[in-house]
């Protein structure tokens, strides 16, 4: 069994990992103050967006999926904006030859916001001024610079030098930010202060409080100053795009695992797919093959082909498109696909889309579209954040949108989130842009619940990684016996055999990346099988970032882990 660097941390009343660590003790704060695990779960969100605000920003978007002990259900919140009503979509198919630039074009509706305001609506017992209380004073005050931060920013130097509200907040003194200076955001605590404010102001109870915080956000101040630049820059956010806007109330995407019910969000995000892996690899005795074996890494690698083949062809905003989810989770579909998986070959490129409706394992008419090639996409972004607390509530969140690929607003210290970098200019694609509509999205909280055992929040940031990481470390507990530390340091796989879900949607065919601690007999038995395999570094950020907590119901403690891969941090009590 593999030895862990960090411990797991254990607590009896209430656990919380995060993406950062000073983000990890913003919601252990609330914690210890009464609140709830939304109350906390939206403290840590927030103040990600601060310390991580490279990677996560406030004005984009916050996926959350929610069990609440009262009811013994499970919720989500979608927290991922549309495209503007006045958006052209023959704008990116015709004067920019099938692509959506990094600039104000890219820009949806900011969710965010929402998507904290309504949980602590619904579900939580504290005020937004409470929760943003840490972030407000680590923009303010400032936190000490940290080296992954300091790295991607250096990283995207040029692409900040493109407007100067970009490189005045990330280029202090014209430069990337040396680890250990102290890095502040005046603007951003501004808006964060404005919008509690505006909250205090009110002069009602907690939820007209909240409702004028997300009055001062979606029509007040910061509304006018985003629509008043994009009208000056070409963009396409206006008024009433912003006032109408609201997060989603939905059921989550679920099946059975071999007695583990397993969680998502809809197929607004690539959620499901993780869903379909495990689907895929039920019925194979993955204990047998031996952990990171061979073939325990080309089966899994060939189910995740499938499943983000499936990905690919039908998933989108089910306001928008006919999404065959039953079928594409169902059994007998996925058994069908599971004879595609080949034990002694692997598949060159991404497999077609299989046809779920007519029960077929594969739809030989399907476009297999994307760039066959090209430079890899290997950009981070996203955090993740997860909490449990003393009354059984279990809030798992995945926020994101980075800095560098579009314009922050003049005196607001918010970029609105760029996530139309996961749409389609085109117009056959399931995730193509339309008015309204939400861009596919990657970030995809998650949850397992094994009843009266064990019950799993569970994330990560990566991309396309995140499914695949996700999937690996649920395994590495449910079925290698690991704790939740030793399962997400264990080392990692992917696959990049399809679409990049990131505009200009690159593919490698066959490629699967490990960390080097996996065995170089193993990869060298890997690539006889027809895989193109490379190398990543050990403990690379590549590969995702994993936070967990595995409510132990049985002994009645919380085990925590958090991913050295990244600077998460785990905290419990």
């Amino acid at each position: 069994m593999l030895n862990s660097y960090r411990p797991s941390i254990a607590g009896t009343r209430h656990s919380i990992v995060a993406g950062h660590y000073l983000a990890a003790h913003a919601g252990f704060e609330i914690l210890e103050s009464g609140g709830n695990a939304v109350d906390a779960g939206c403290a840590s969100g927030i103040a990600l967006a601060v310390v991580q605000s490279e990677l996560v920003n406030f004005a984009g978007v916050a996926p959350i999926i929610f069990f609440e002990a009262a009811t013994n259900k499970v919720v989500t919140i979608s927290g991922l904006g549309n495209w503007p009503k006045r958006i052209e979509p023959s704008l990116f198919e015709d004067y920019y030859q099938g692509s959506i630039p990094e600039n104000i074009l890219r820009t949806v509706v900011p969710a965010a916001p929402d998507a904290w305001i309504t949980a602590l609506e619904l579900y939580g017992t504290m005020t937004f001024a409470e929760v943003a209380s840490s972030a407000i004073r680590f923009a303010k005050e400032g936190f000490v610079m940290y080296p992954l931060m300091s790295e991607l920013i250096a990283s995207h130097e040029s692409s900040y030098r493109r407007w100067d509200a970009n490189k005045n907040i990330y280029l202090p003194n014209d430069q990337p930010p040396k680890v250990g200076s102290l890095f502040v955001q005046k603007d951003l605590a501004d808006t964060l202060q404005y919008i509690a404010d505006e909250e205090q102001s009110s002069n009602g109870d907690r939820k007209a409080g909240l409702q004028a915080a997300r009055n001062a956000f979606y029509r007040g101040d910061i509304a006018s100053r985003i629509v008043q630049f994009h009208k000056e820059n070409g963009g396409y956010l206006r008024e009433d795009d912003l006032a109408e806007f609201r997060v989603g109330i939905e059921e989550p995407v679920t099946i059975d695992y071999l007695g583990t019910k397993v969680f998502t969000c809809g197929p607004w995000c690539q959620g499901p797919a993780l869903l379909q892996v495990l689907r895929l690899l039920e019925h194979f005795d993955l204990r047998q093959m031996g952990h990171n074996s061979c073939r325990y890494i080309h089966t899994i690698t060939e189910a995740i082909k499938l499943a983000f083949s499936d990905r690919h062809y039908y998933y989108g905003d089910p306001n928008f498109v006919d999404v065959p989810l039953k079928q594409l989770l169902s059994n007998n579909y996925n058994r069908l696909r599971q004879q595609l998986i080949r034990e002694n070959e692997a598949w060159p490129d991404m497999p077609p889309g299989g046809d779920p409706t007519n029960g077929s394992e594969m739809c030989p008419d399907t476009p297999n579209s994307g760039v066959a090639s090209g430079p890899a996409n290997f950009g981070l972004d996203t955090s993740y954040t997860c909490v449990t607390d003393r009354w059984g509530n279990i809030f798992s969140a995945t926020p994101s949108d980075v800095a560098h690929n579009s314009p922050v607003i003049p005196g607001t210290g918010l970029c609105p989130s760029s996530r139309g970098s996961q749409g389609w200019a085109d117009s056959n694609h399931p995730s193509s842009v339309e008015p309204g509509k939400r861009p596919r999205l990657t970030p995809n909280p998650a949850l397992a619940i094994r009843p009266g055992q064990y019950m799993i929040p569970f994330g990560t940031p990566g991309g396309d990684v995140q499914v695949q990481a996700m999937v690996q470390c649920l395994l590495n507990v449910i079925s290698w016996g690991m704790d939740p530390q030793q399962a997400v340091e264990s080392p990692r796989f992917a696959s990049y055999s399809f679409p990049d879900s990131f505009e200009p949607h690159n593919k490698f065919p066959g490629r699967l990346v490990l960390e080097s601690r996996i065995p170089s007999e193993t990869t060298e038995q890997l690539k006889s099988l027809g895989h193109e395999v490379e190398a990543w570094p050990d403990w690379t950020p590549k590969a995702g970032a994993v936070c967990m907590i595995q409510i132990d119901q049985i002994h009645n403690y919380h085990l925590s882990g958090a991913d050295p891969r990244r600077p998460a941090y785990a905290l419990g009590w």
